[in-house]
């Protein structure tokens, strides 16, 4: 079975709508857990994402352009 780096690498490489309707699968895959589940697992990937930020891995991306490519995809 491919790891999970794996998985997000071909998934990253995908087309924007299918990679909206792969997300759209992944969380309503999630609808199944507890709140208390949802809660701990989503604060467990918040504390990934910002050692990874810390780390260097990733860098931020100001509002104002999410804002802005989010309007290009959605036009």
């Amino acid at each position: 079975m491919p790891d999970l780096a794996e998985v997000l690498k071909h998934a990253l490489n995908l087309d924007v709508r299918d990679r909206a309707a792969l997300t759209e699968r992944i969380l309503a895959s999630l609808e199944a857990l507890s709140p208390e589940e949802a809660d701990r697992l989503w604060a467990e990937e918040a504390e990934r994402r910002l050692e990874e930020y810390r780390a260097g891995g990733v860098q931020a991306i100001p509002a104002a352009e999410v804002h802005k490519r989010a309007q290009g995809l959605l036009h």
